[in-house]
Order: C-alpha cells, then structure tokens, then sequence
C-alpha cells in the first residue's frame, strides 16, 4: 500500500535546501520563490493568520516576528502548528501543547504524532497509528490552563493532515487510492483553499481541478514554477 491523497495535482519544481522558505504564489501561472530569514537548520514550518512557526533540528520551536526568529521556550517538539486556534505543538514523547502567554501548557487527554491547527478554530491531530482526533473549536481556543481535554475520534486513518477553514481538512492515507502517482508523505492546504502535497522524492503537487463537495471550485494547475522540497520539511500552508 501507498500514502495517496483524493484530488487531482499539478507537478512543480525546482530546488529547497533545508531552511526556511516563503513560497509566494501567483495566478499569474508562476511560484516565486524567495528566500525567507533564515534560522538553520529548519525542520518542519507552517503558517497562518498571518504568522509563522517552525522547528529546528534540536526540536525547539520558533516564532517568526517582522524579519527575526525568537525561540518559543526551552520545550522540545517535533511539530508546531499555527492558526485559528493559537500555537499547538506535539512533543516528542507525543504529548500535546498549546502556546498560552509565552510558555507551553500541557494538554492532558489525547497523545498524537502531530497536529494542525489550521481549521475553523478546532485542532485535528493524527497518531502513530493513524487514528484521527479532533478538538472542537470551543475547547480549543478556550485552553488557558493544564487541563484534560476531550478529544472526538473521527473515523479513518491517515498519517498526516491539514486543515483549512475554508475547505475542510486534507489528509494522507496508506490505501492503494491511485490519483495522484507517487508515495506522499505530506500535505497541506491554506486558508485560501489551495492544497499541496510532497512525495518521497521530494517533488511537490499542487491541487488542479474542482475540488470534492465543493462545485464550482476550482484551482490554478498551470503553475510553473515552485519548489522541490526535502521531504523531511513540510510545506507551509499560505
């Protein structure tokens, strides 16, 4: 079996080394890529509501303000997410953390391999198993102090998603699904509703054609040129 993901995507290319990268794109049918500041070695970076977050190779976590990166505290993560509902990070013993006035609180009642928090308020996360869970945008955005929260488990598997609040959440499973050729392993969707994905080697696919459940929705397939990325380091959602 093979990771895959359920929409139709475009080939992109050209070359990312491992830092921190802010991928522009266009609808004038081309992906500007610029270097971004740089905090090397970047690991793994995602983006919303206008902010960004990453982590290093030491599992430290790093908030981007103006053109700086400041270190989030001394806890150590191997993913971060940012949106809607604040700053949430997986540890690396798979406990789960929001970011609440400059420190991580624990959130006690679900361990996962990593998380989004890039949806309509709530937090998806998967495990190393690839069960699903969610936190409702209620609770999610409400989290102040250590607590145990209730997490709802959504039926399926898959091994990485990403959430959008304006069309849903996107994942990558381990079916024999055959749309999109080639092993993913990573996926991500922004607030504008694009959705991109990185394969085994590296190469990125963005989303073409109508999107499901949603009529009438379409996205550019005709773009020429991003990135093609270490497929350790996740994409970052626009």
């Amino acid at each position: 079996s093979q990771p895959t993901t359920y929409i139709l995507f475009s080939r992109l290319s050209v070359a990312l080394s491992q830092y921190a990268y802010l991928c522009v794109l266009a609808f004038s049918c081309t992906c500007d890529t610029s270097s971004g500041p740089q905090q090397f070695p970047a690991v793994q970076i995602d983006a919303g509501q206008g902010n960004v977050v990453m982590t290093d190779s030491n599992n430290y976590a790093y908030f981007l303000l103006g053109s700086q990166w400041y270190k989030m505290g001394s806890l150590t993560l191997k993913h971060v997410s940012v949106g809607p509902a604040g700053i949430w990070g997986v540890a690396l013993d798979d406990r789960v953390y929001k970011y609440v006035a400059g420190s991580f609180v624990f959130a006690n009642g679900q361990t996962l391999q990593q998380v989004d928090a890039g949806g309509d308020g709530q937090v998806v996360g998967v495990t190393d198993t690839s069960t699903i869970h969610c936190l409702k945008s209620t609770i999610a955005s409400d989290y102040r102090k250590q607590s145990t929260l209730s997490w709802t488990t959504i039926t399926g598997g898959l091994m990485y998603v990403s959430c959008s609040s304006k069309y849903g959440c996107w994942g990558v499973n381990s079916t024999s699904h055959h749309i999109l050729d080639g092993l993913a392993v990573k996926v991500e969707t922004g607030t504008d509703g694009s959705v991109f994905v990185v394969t085994k080697d590296g190469e990125v696919f963005q989303s073409s054609g109508k999107l499901p459940g949603k009529p009438g929705q379409t996205h550019s397939s005709n773009v020429s040129a991003c990135y093609k990325s270490n497929t350790n380091t996740p994409i970052i959602g626009q």
